[in-house]
């Protein structure tokens, strides 16, 4: 095509040449000394280098009006069509758009988490995702201000993403996730006393929990999925809380008085089972004795009793006879001695050795 364009330039020049020798000399309109028009390259320096000028310019092109956009994971694309949104949400990946008339606008889906919390806990946080907003306050069923912090986790539906933006806008937490969490958390506090609160815990952590869910997930199109919300503090006033302390104290007091009274209760049941032992303990060792003498008295009864059964009158005599033997002996050898003998002969008899002069006289008395 440039060369076409130079053929024709040159084919004018020439024609113009013509005409002015049949003109020449004849007037001032045209003679050799004529500026003429200058000449146009219009090859770029040959066929190649025009065709890489070409497609440079159509790159550059591209570049300039970015007929494409790259989604990363963890995001979802809107694609707008004249201002109209489309209902499928773009993929992670690369994504071609008409210049001008498409735009992608490219929303976060990936966890967020918003806190409520005091305001020094809200100047030193500032994680991305995490959203630091002031603890709930709330009063309660005497009209006691308390607050109330909170942990919500959540992100947005990636199947309803188009939808959600479409409906609420790109500010949709601010509009679903902290109204409804502040409303419920208002609601579910301020049915009870500052005082129950603390044992009312995990009730309340659930009733919060609950209420939440459903109030959000009821929504049209589910626009978040909520994955924890955690009740982390209940922060009462110090009044509430002095009165809380001096409960637990007289509680605390009156059990240790209770555990005082079950210990002396306990002490005086050991003593007593003490004392019941030691007198068990000397019954046993009486009974003991009494049932040794019993016994013993009895092997003696039964041993006399059997010592007399065997007695009979032929032994009595033989024993006799043998004491009537040692006292002939002690005659033999002291013939002052004086015996007696028992009633009816029976033995053994006595003898007495009169050469005792102690004897004589205790005698002779």
């Amino acid at each position: 095509m440039a060369s076409d364009m130079n053929d024709y330039f040159n084919k004018k020049k020439s024609e113009g040449g013509g005409n002015e020798k049949k003109s020449g000399g004849g007037g001032s309109g045209g003679g050799p000394n004529m500026p003429q028009m200058p000449k146009m390259d219009f090859n770029f320096g040959g066929g190649k280098a025009g065709i890489a000028y070409f497609l440079a310019a159509v790159i550059l092109i591209l570049v300039l009006a970015k007929p494409f956009t790259i989604i990363e994971e963890g995001q979802r694309g809107i694609l707008s069509t004249n201002g109209k949104y489309s209902d499928q949400p773009l993929l992670p990946g690369l994504h071609f758009i008409i210049p001008v008339i498409q735009k992608v606008y490219e929303v976060d889906t990936k966890v967020r988490i918003v806190n409520y919390a005091s305001t020094i806990e809200a100047s030193s946080s500032g994680a991305l995702g995490v959203n630091v907003r002031p603890a709930i306050t709330v009063l309660d069923k005497r009209g006691l201000p308390v607050s109330i912090e909170l942990t919500v986790q959540y992100r947005l539906d990636a199947q309803f993403a188009a939808q959600t933006i479409s409906n609420w806008g790109f500010a949709w937490e601010d509009k679903i996730i902290n109204p409804v969490v502040r409303d419920i958390v208002r609601n579910v506090v301020g049915k009870y006393d500052a005082e129950s609160l603390p044992q009312m815990r995990n009730t309340i952590a659930t009733e919060i929990d609950t209420q939440i869910r459903a109030n959000i997930e009821g929504l049209e199109n589910t626009p978040a999925d909520l994955q924890s919300i955690q009740l982390r503090a209940i922060i009462l006033p110090e009044k509430v809380k002095e009165q809380i302390e001096n409960v637990q104290i007289a509680k605390q007091q009156v059990q240790k008085a209770e555990q005082d009274v079950q210990r002396a209760e306990q002490e005086a049941l050991r003593r007593a089972a003490e004392s019941r032992g030691i007198a068990e303990k000397a019954r046993i060792e009486a009974q003991g004795l009494a049932d040794a003498v019993t016994i013993e008295a009895e092997a003696k009864a039964k041993a006399n009793y059997l010592i007399s059964k065997s007695l009979t009158s032929d032994l009595l005599k033989l024993e006799q006879i043998k004491v009537q033997g040692l006292f002939n002996d002690a005659l033999r050898e002291n013939k002052d001695a004086k015996i007696f003998l028992t009633p009816g002969g029976s033995t053994p008899n006595i003898w007495v050795d009169m050469k005792d002069s102690q004897r004589k006289a205790s005698l002779a008395n």
